[in-house]
């Protein structure tokens, strides 16, 4: 890890991306997170099977004195990384704390922020100073607010709530409770994809409605991006797949298309995917039940599953498998039997050889080998 000053530039491999993680800067909704965009690095664009390390950024205000933790944050990360104007009572600035950090993935920028809340917009003159010609997927994980994009149109911003944008739209943000936010922001460079181009271009600030089978999908598919067990495996195919989700949500593309289809295949692997990590615990998790909680049709679990190589069965396996090894590392005290019915087997007997065989040795191996390291 090389360390500059409070940032610490980590060289990590590329998350597996794929299923179908700059010179541009992303943004940051404050408050929340929008701006122009985190600059870490800048990347030429990646094939979809690249593994190369690839620069990632952190910064955190705990390095810094107390007294001068926002006012950087305003200047350095605000002002000049994210292109977005940050206000803060003064009598709250001194208890003020924020860390972020951003990666590259398939030619897009994905950023992790966490910080004390304040009001944020980005001005016609942040516009101006800092332009990012993006597509822009803003993730409220926590901290709910108000976003005025200006001629009376105020949206609510729930958590959880996704909000899709082009980047160079004005709009305010301000957090309607004071105990902090965390926020994930995607940001895709629009240059070299005209199809995308045309449809995000001009596109205000607005979250997608919840409750929606679109936006489960696009959350599906940005949940991946993050998640290590996923092993999306081309990248620059999986930003494609997620863009085109959020555009095809918000009315900015046809359902018809063929990136439309290969996007809606993508958000249905890995909602299906999902459903399968949220109700490993289940024994009668069944392509049926998959099938109900996505909204397709069983034959369709089956097709969605047979391009990563592994069928329905072969997956739910090891993941469940995945889990009960999780369990035995990180609980000790917790016996064998209740692991291997918490992650969905049916018997002791079917645990310990499906077990055995993925890993070439028995439960007990595993924590003797811990116990003893």
């Amino acid at each position: 890890m090389k360390e500059v000053g409070v940032f610490a530039i980590v060289s990590k491999p590329v998350p597996n991306a794929g299923r179908g993680n700059a010179k541009n800067r992303s943004r940051g909704h404050g408050g929340w997170l929008v701006g122009s965009g985190p600059r870490p690095h800048q990347q030429s664009p990646m094939p979809s099977n690249d593994t190369r390390p690839v620069a990632s950024l952190t910064f955190s205000t705990d390095g810094l004195p107390a007294k001068d933790r926002f006012d950087h944050w305003v200047e350095e990360r605000g002002r000049q990384l994210f292109g977005v104007t940050i206000e803060l009572e003064r009598e709250r600035r001194p208890q003020f704390e924020g860390r972020f950090s951003a990666f590259a993935v398939g030619g897009a920028t994905l950023v992790d922020m966490q910080a004390s809340s304040y009001r944020v917009s980005r001005t016609r003159a942040d516009i101006e100073r800092h332009s990012s010609d993006s597509l822009y997927i803003l993730q409220q994980v926590r901290g709910p607010g108000f976003m005025d994009t200006g001629g009376d149109r105020i949206h609510a911003v729930s958590e959880a709530a996704f909000v899709v944008s082009h980047s160079d739209t004005p709009y305010a943000g301000t957090p309607t409770r004071s105990d902090g936010f965390h926020a994930r922001a995607l940001k895709i460079p629009l240059q070299r994809c005209e199809h995308l181009a045309r449809a995000a271009r001009g596109l205000e600030h607005e979250p997608l409605a919840k409750g929606l089978r679109l936006t489960a999908l696009m959350a599906a598919g940005f949940a991946a991006l993050t998640d290590d067990s996923a092993q999306l495996d081309a990248p620059e195919a999986a930003i494609s797949n997620i863009a085109q989700l959020a555009l095809i949500a918000r009315g900015r593309a046809m359902l018809g298309s063929s990136e439309s289809r290969a996007a809606l295949q993508f958000g249905q692997y890995h909602a299906a995917r999902q459903a399968i990590v949220q109700n490993l615990f289940r024994a009668d998790l069944s392509p049926t039940v998959v099938a109900s909680l996505v909204g397709v049709s069983v034959r369709q679990v089956h097709l969605l599953f047979e391009p990563s190589g592994k069928s329905f069965s072969q997956t739910l396996r090891s993941l469940r498998l995945a889990e009960a090894m999780r369990q035995l590392q990180a609980d000790p005290a917790r016996s064998v039997a209740h692991i291997a019915f918490s992650c969905g087997f049916d018997s002791l007997a079917t645990f310990y050889r499906v077990f055995r065989q993925a890993y070439g040795c028995v439960p007990s191996d595993i924590r003797a080998q811990r116990s003893g390291s």
